[in-house]
């Protein structure tokens, strides 16, 4: 059965308590099951009452787009887009163009909970992408969600629901028999996978289990010059041969294990995920320096536990939740910084750091829902988090002041000039929120949520939102939200770091947000939405060139953006589906009033989905990323637009219940790059002149077998 949700989704609560007495009790991912409309109130309400503006990609939409990554499908979100760090070339979520050097404002859930590194504060450099196989729905909320979730919701919150058994038997009728569907892909960049997924019912327990493999070279893209080409020309005046790796190709191979587990009995849940990253290479370089030997290893591990009782009595839903979480970084081939003879022959076998650490954190929430009163629903929530970032340890050949250490490549864990300092870090919280209906087409969410943390204070962050529903076909929504997020260990302590020095002195950001948003079903078959926004954003962190050519976390000023966007979902026939978005959006600083650059002004995305015989589809999507400007400081003009093509063409029941497909991503070979940093002192050209080059052409056949 096929759940079509329009792109706009409009979503009152993003939380994890579950309580669905009508529509405005829904969370984000219980809406995410649900039709177009529902029960609100008693009656039929369309779910684009709901307060506040989201996307919900369905497993249905990730297979039509022909992502194998959640970062290809999340391209696809009006005002998000996803580009490339200049270090080991990690995803970045930017969201309405709010852009840092880590990408720490865009929070990442897995099933509501945070996944969060403590060191980079965002889902971690070394998490790699996840692949779909075992994703239900992607749902991305866009604006400040700190009222909800507290710190790191600040631009935007991007929630990964993971299948359940349900969703697995679903996809076989929705009947209680066992089902399991394997399959296997292979492609481009020397790329195979195998997955499998299975749900059953087992003596009152509701199993859904999901494995993925893959191996992958990643894209060879060539890099014609980084920055040791730049450092070639200082050290070549002194009569030192040039040592750079450039032109050469980016560093993307990597091998990926994913493991799902989801257990239903009762009023209880119980999930947990592994996720394995293996010789994972450095991409771009740790330094904005080719590395091709370097190679990384993670595991993350993740487990929670959910009770939830929507009628412990007849006016009040209670819901328990613990979960706990472990990654590790570390590096199983040496990471080289800067190549041999680096630095006029002053590293003969190159520039070498190795960090490595161990993270886990654990938490806790419980919240309850009372619904005694005829027009409010009031939430009650409290929850406490405990981080810590342990065994850190670091292998270099270099010293502080970055000369070569007379022993080699030297353990240097436990002492002044480890990169990082162990920590740990505790959040306690409280909220509430009440949702009022006013009158019969008119609704007030009003929220406040406090949060206290060990290692900078406290934080207090309202959320108000204002629904009416000006006439059975119409919606109008005005929103408010503010957010705030405290500074990763990476911006303030990091030491002895050749590439990015941490700030003990930072401020935590803030931004306030304020929408306003309209949503038409012009018709049953046509829906159409524009969202306005605006923000001001204090004490923005980013990492601001120094001298030495390393660059330091800073409090950065203030910043203010505005913008709009459009979305259209339209089924022409029964057999033809078409989706299509607009996104505007102007960052700037209110110091220099210039434009904060690094993310595209302008986007739009188009895709047909075309049942054109039966079993037979064919699915086409054009996304164009309009000019991106530069960040302060860098004189090259703005970035080019460009545009991809991508098909993707699936036959079902093949034979039996075998299905194939056959995707093709950036028909065109476009030349897609992202925009690279621009130079540090004491250099005078940027670290990548030609900018991060991205994947060309690629095709994949996958097959697939239900049973």
């Amino acid at each position: 059965m096929r759940l079509h949700l329009p792109p706009a989704l409009a979503v009152c609560l993003l939380q994890a308590p579950v309580f669905a007495d009508n529509l405005w009790d829904l969370s984000l991912e219980e809406l995410g099951k649900v039709r177009i409309t529902t029960i609100a109130s008693g009656t039929e309400t369309p779910l684009d009452k709901a307060a506040a503006i989201a996307t919900v990609i369905t497993a249905d939409d990730i297979a039509a787009m022909g992502a194998t990554d959640i970062d290809q499908a999340l391209e696809t979100v009006p005002g998000l887009h996803v580009g490339r760090g200049d270090q080991i070339a990690a995803p970045k979520f930017y969201i309405r163009g709010i852009t840092s050097s880590y990408n720490a404002q865009t929070l990442v859930l897995i099933n509501g909970i945070p996944i969060t590194s403590l060191f980079t504060g965002n889902r971690s450099n070394v998490w790699s992408g996840m692949p779909v196989k075992s994703v239900a729905r992607i749902e991305v909320i866009r604006g400040p969600g700190s009222a909800l979730y507290g710190a790191d919701a600040f631009s935007g919150v991007i929630n990964i629901i993971t299948k359940t058994g349900q969703d697995i038997r679903d996809s076989n009728g929705g009947n209680d028999q066992p089902h399991t569907i394997a399959g296997a892909r292979a492609g481009s960049f020397d790329t195979q996978s195998v997955w499998m997924e299975h749900g059953g019912r087992y003596g009152g327990f509701d199993v859904g289990l999901t494995l993925e493999a893959e191996t992958t070279n990643g894209w060879k893209a060539l890099v014609q010059a980084d920055q040791q080409t730049a450092l070639d020309t200082v050290y070549g005046a002194g009569g030192a041969p040039a040592v750079s790796l450039a032109p050469g190709p980016i560093n993307m191979g990597k091998d990926m294990l994913d493991a799902r587990l989801d257990v239903v009995h009762g009023h209880s849940r119980f999930r947990s995920g592994f996720q394995g990253r293996y010789h994972l290479g450095t991409g771009l370089g740790t330094a904005q320096t080719l590395d091709p030997q370097g190679e990384l290893l993670s595991q993350r591990v993740n487990a929670d536990y959910t009770y939830t009782r929507n009628d412990l009595t007849p006016d009040w839903g209670l819901e328990a939740r613990s979960s706990y979480y472990r990654g590790t970084m570390q590096v199983t081939e040496d990471m080289v910084l800067f190549p041999k003879g680096a630095f006029g022959g002053a590293f003969p076998n190159g520039f070498i750091g190795n960090p490595e650490f161990k993270e886990e954190n654990a938490r806790f929430d419980l919240s309850g829902l009372y619904k005694g009163w005829d027009t409010h629903r009031v939430r009650l929530g409290t929850g406490f988090y405990w981080g810590d970032m342990y065994e850190v340890t670091e292998a270099k050949n270099f010293t502080v002041a970055f000369n070569p250490r007379p022993g080699g490549l030297e353990d240097v864990s436990d002492t002044a000039e480890t990169f990082l300092p162990e920590a740990q870090r505790t959040n306690t919280y409280a909220f509430i929120q009440d949702e009022w209906k006013l009158a019969d087409k008119w609704q007030l969410t009003t929220g406040v949520r406090y949060d206290h943390y060990s290692d900078f204070g406290d934080s207090t962050n309202p959320r108000l939102a204002l629904v009416w529903a000006t006439n059975d076909k119409m919606t109008t929504r005005l929103l408010y939200g503010s957010a705030f997020r405290a500074p990763a260990l990476v911006e303030s302590a990091a030491a002895s770091n050749p590439v990015a020095l941490g700030n003990p002195n930072l401020n935590p950001e803030k931004i306030d947000t304020y929408e306003l948003a309209f949503s038409h079903h012009a018709a049953a078959d046509l829906l159409y939405t524009a969202n306005l926004f605006y923000y001001q954003i204090k004490d923005m962190i980013n990492f601001v060139p120094g001298g030495g050519g390393v660059t330091q976390a800073q409090n950065v000023g203030r910043r203010t953006g505005k913008g709009i966007e459009l979305e259209m979902d339209y089924t022409v026939i029964p057999d033809l589906r078409l989706l299509m978005n607009y996104s505007y959006q102007k960052s700037t600083d209110q110091n220099t009033k210039a434009d904060v650059g690094e993310a595209p002004g302008q986007d739009a995305y188009g895709r047909s989905e075309w049942t054109f015989a039966p079993f037979w589809r064919l699915d086409t999507q054009v996304t164009w990323i309009g000019k991106q400007k530069r960040a302060a400081g860098d004189a090259r003009p703005a970035l080019d637009a460009y545009t991809t093509v991508d098909i993707t063409l699936r036959r079902k029941q093949l034979w039996n219940s075998l299905s194939v497909a056959l995707s093709v991503r950036n028909l065109l070979d476009e030349d897609v790059r992202e925009p690279s940093p621009g130079p540090i002192a004491p250099l005078t050209v940027p670290h990548f002149p030609q900018d991060l080059p991205m994947a060309g052409r690629s095709v994949y056949g996958e097959i697939s077998y239900s049973f």
